[in-house]
């Protein structure tokens, strides 16, 4: 987890006044009584410095937060004590970085947001603890959001801890404006602990009953230091609530094994993924006393009763959790535990597990946070990240749900009370675009045979607009004329991507978004290379190409959109 330094209270202290009431003299009596004394009216906390949070320097080591004498002295005070106050030699720095928008200022923020955010959970608390520090409002889904949405404000809402969609109001908001939209997916392919993940001991070893989310289990995932992490329901027997917690094991502690090629067909045949994929968390222990022998951790029928009990433990330890009952069901996952790192003779690449599709959906927040605010801007800025894509989309928490659709009525309805109706809505909507963001192939040298020509996307160069003439991409004529026109005003490259007719096409969030609300949209996103694998490729620079791209993307689409007759 981000380790964040802890920061001074922006309040001041009432000590001194109330020294200074002590000393003064009594007051003489007086007929009537005298009036309260106004309360102290303490100033606000201060405001994050953008570029700060922006360059992810808040929380790490100093020694590892460049920056100029300028940029510093524009630090909020808790900031300040959190960058290298000497601009070392041949160092950038990163809040001018940022400020430009220079594509290999993201590169460390990226990885390190991978690294430490390992599952949708952590990934959905990330962008929300994020969106705060940038004054964003929660909105509840429970709540009425009437008197709550305004012109110039800026929000979030999310759906079961996995999905979020995030927006802010252009201050000249009017009705019928239109809303800017980049959708993208935050889950990613793994395997999923069972409802009963306790298997019996086989040959010494404690085995895991896992079953596969989406492609899992492939044979990528053989051999991998591999760790546990996702969310608990805990319940609280004194104050009768019951909550979910995030928890990670961010150490190895699962392994699927491979067979040696010395026993015949072995790892080259066809593997049984419910019998010959199952990890091994540990050993049993010829000195330890049988599992079924030891008193249960919970009373009959209770969930962690049906859990590994080693397991339970851990979990329990690593939350604070001092009674095993309280732990009422779980959503864990297995993760590869190696960091994300840069690699290549120039640290051109990151190799990293997850790629798919965080690597957009990060880009798109981070150029919603850093998108310019004008005064006259009229339209709604949102990015929404979606649960589920990799198995279609088809839970409340997929794109496929009514979240999106529902959270651009609700605040059309917030902001426009007295008018709203299915009228203003088709208007907003006819003035709105969406652009499906997710990874897309990079060409594999190894493999060129397999991609159209002049369809081979390249790493560090831009974002991909991919087609699809059977309906998977959502892009047609006018919306990839759109998207090079955002290109062309912030000077950026884009390519082409096509699946070949021998080939099969993958899919996107893209065209079930916009067939639900009629908007105009197109497909594109980053290249990666190795696809579906646990571990994947990308450039270093292509997370701030990507944030460069949707941040050029939101800060112009209003201008854009009335270019067109």
């Amino acid at each position: 987890m981000t380790r964040r330094s802890p920061t001074a209270s922006s309040h001041p202290t009432l000590l001194p006044l109330r020294q200074q009431h002590a000393q003064q003299p009594a007051p003489a009596p007086a007929p009537a009584p005298v009036p309260a004394p106004a309360p102290v009216s303490l100033p606000s906390p201060p405001i994050r410095s953008k570029n700060f949070m922006l360059a992810d320097m808040d929380g790490r080591p100093p020694r590892d937060n460049h920056a100029c004498a300028s940029c510093i002295a524009k630090l909020a005070p808790p900031e300040y004590g959190q960058v290298n106050l000497a601009l070392a030699e041949g160092k950038p720095c990163q809040m001018c970085q940022v400020a430009q928008c220079k594509p290999e200022a993201f590169t460390k923020p990226f990885c390190n947001f991978l690294e430490e955010n390992p599952t949708v959970f952590h990934t959905v608390d990330h962008f929300k603890r994020k969106l705060t520090d940038f004054g964003f409002t929660e909105l509840s889904a429970r709540d009425a959001w009437a008197g709550k949405v305004h012109p110039g404000g800026k929000y979030w809402v999310t759906r079961n801890g996995s999905s979020l969609i995030a927006f802010t109001v252009g201050e000249a908001y009017k009705p019928g404006s239109g809303v800017g939209m980049i959708a993208g997916h935050i889950d990613a392919i793994t395997a999923r602990l069972k409802p009963v993940s306790t298997r019996p001991s086989k040959a010494g070893y404690v085995q895991l009953g896992v079953a596969q989310y989406a492609g899992g289990l492939n044979r990528t995932w053989w051999d991998r230091d591999l760790s546990i992490g996702g969310r608990v329901v805990v319940h609280d027997e004194k104050t009768g609530k019951t909550t979910t917690q995030l928890v990670k094991l961010d150490w190895p502690i699962a392994k699927i094994p491979t067979l040696a090629p010395h026993f015949g067909a072995g790892m080259f045949g066809s593997n049984n993924k419910e019998t010959q994929a199952v990890p091994v968390i540990g050993l049993q222990g010829s000195s330890q006393q049988k599992v079924e022998d030891l008193e249960p951790l919970a009373p009959e029928g209770a969930f962690v009763n049906s859990q590994p009990r080693r397991l339970v433990q851990l979990i329990a330890k690593e939350l604070g959790i001092t009674s095993y009952g309280s732990i009422r069901n779980w959503e864990l996952e297995l993760y590869d535990s190696q960091p994300a790192r840069t690699m290549g003779m120039d640290n051109e690449f990151i190799s990293a597990g997850r790629i798919d599709d965080k690597l957009c959906s990060w880009a798109a927040i981070m150029a919603l946070l850093a998108s310019d605010s004008e005064k006259d801007d009229g339209y709604i800025k949102l990015v929404a990240l979606f649960d589920d894509e990799e198995i279609g989309s088809l839970l409340r928490q997929g794109a496929r749900g009514n979240f999106l659709p529902l959270v651009v009525e609700r605040t059309v309805e917030a902001l426009n009370e007295d008018a709203y109706g299915p009228g203003l809505l088709g208007q907003t909507y006819a003035k709105s675009f969406l652009v499906s963001s997710d990874v897309t192939h990079a060409g594999n040298p190894n493999f060129l045979e397999n991609y159209l020509d002049s369809h081979v996307p390249e790493l560090n160069v831009g974002i991909t607009i991919a087609a699809d003439s059977n309906g998977h991409m959502t892009t047609d004529a006018v919306s990839t004329a759109i998207l090079r026109r955002v290109a062309e005003k912030i000077g950026a490259k884009t390519q082409n991507f096509q699946i070949r007719n021998d080939s099969r096409s993958g899919g996107t969030v893209g065209p079930m978004l916009s067939s639900a609300m009629g908007v105009r949209a197109a497909d594109a996103g980053l290249a990666q290379l190795s696809m579906h694998s646990i571990r994947a490729t990308t450039g270093a620079l292509d997370p701030g190409l990507g944030v460069q791209f949707f941040k050029g993307f939101l800060d112009h689409w209003e201008k854009i959109d009335k270019e067109w007759a």
